[in-house]
């Protein structure tokens, strides 16, 4: 091999090696956003929460979508942090509501402004008996209960510095911490149906195919198998889809009855 072509073969093991050392230190950081996103939300500090979105950023959460920044802010401000804390960015007494961010996959894009993530977050929330606000009915019981979910998100660099860019969360299942989830009742969470500007804090649009548990899907996976190249697709069981057909034809003799 020739001086020339021994000094090229390394400046391409060079650029390799910065090539694929730019992928994991984006890995490593699109990671560490997600997971500051879960001790954030952990501790109610909903203002710091939205300021981790970019400004065009889409917030899909329990059938609904919040769009932009301000859907953001909508969501976790105006929603969530005058129901739950009282107006106040933080934590408040006798309220839990714990976000672990577990078995996180990160893609990045060729483009290196563009990454992807799946994630779980294995949620323990409550309200402790002897902190309860009779003049709110977010906080009027005593309650504990479980919530398991999987995000799938969108995440760009801005100005070097990775941010959220869709936030799709899907709650998969909910339990009292008493009974367990074989008791759960079905939509254990209200969706949202009133979008804004008619309701304050409301979406600006509905997810047609929301569920929760006992119904059981697969939220899509944003990258193929890595050993097949295929995409992983989850049958539908027909005996499931029998059952969810039965329910629609008997809601709608109900309403046609009426």
């Amino acid at each position: 091999m020739t001086d020339t072509a021994r000094i090229e073969a390394l400046e391409n093991q060079v650029a390799d090696l910065a090539r694929r050392l730019t992928v994991r230190e984006d890995e490593l950081d699109v990671r560490k956003l997600q997971h500051l996103y879960g001790y954030l939300i952990d501790k109610c500090m909903y203002n710091e929460t939205v300021d981790l979105f970019t400004d065009d950023a889409e917030v899909r959460f329990f059938g609904g979508v919040w769009k932009g920044k301000e859907g953001a802010r909508r969501l976790y401000v105006e929603r969530f942090q005058k129901r739950f804390t009282h107006g106040n960015n933080g934590p408040i007494d006798g309220f839990l509501l714990d976000h672990p961010q577990l078995q996180d996959i990160v893609t990045i894009d060729p483009d290196g402004v563009t990454a992807h993530a799946r994630a779980r977050s294995m949620m323990q929330a409550g309200r402790h008996k002897d902190y309860l606000t009779p003049d709110n009915p977010m906080m009027a019981n005593p309650r504990q209960w479980w919530e398991g979910g999987i995000y799938e998100n969108t995440y760009k660099k801005v100005d070097g510095v990775w941010r959220i860019h869709v936030l799709n969360y899907f709650p998969h299942w909910h339990a009292d911490f008493d009974k367990g989830w074989a008791y759960t009742e079905a939509e254990y969470v209200p969706f949202p149906k009133v979008l804004y500007p008619e309701d304050p804090s409301g979406p600006d649009a509905l997810i047609e195919d929301h569920w929760l548990w006992p119904t059981h899907k697969l939220l899509p996976f944003h990258m193929p198998h890595p050993v097949t190249g295929k995409d992983m697709v989850a049958e539908r069981w027909q005996g499931d889809i029998d059952r969810a057909q039965a329910k629609a034809d008997a809601k709608a003799g109900a309403q046609a009855a009426e």
